[in-house]
């Protein structure tokens, strides 16, 4: 990791099951992600596309 990263993510995924832990829906599929020290971050994307559970992760 590079000293001026302060968030990093690899092959980040998120999947909800259902009640039974049966795989529902795939929020996440391998995000990769940096940020570095200083820069300013958005994250913009249409509904449903996994921008709130990006962030709760």
């Amino acid at each position: 990791m590079n000293s001026d990263v302060i968030i990093e993510t690899r092959n980040l995924t998120k999947v909800y099951r259902d009640f039974w832990g049966r795989q529902k829906v795939q929020a996440l599929k391998a995000l990769d992600l940096e940020i570095r020290r200083g820069e300013i971050f958005g994250l913009l994307g249409p509904n449903g596309s996994g921008k709130t559970t990006t962030m709760k992760l």
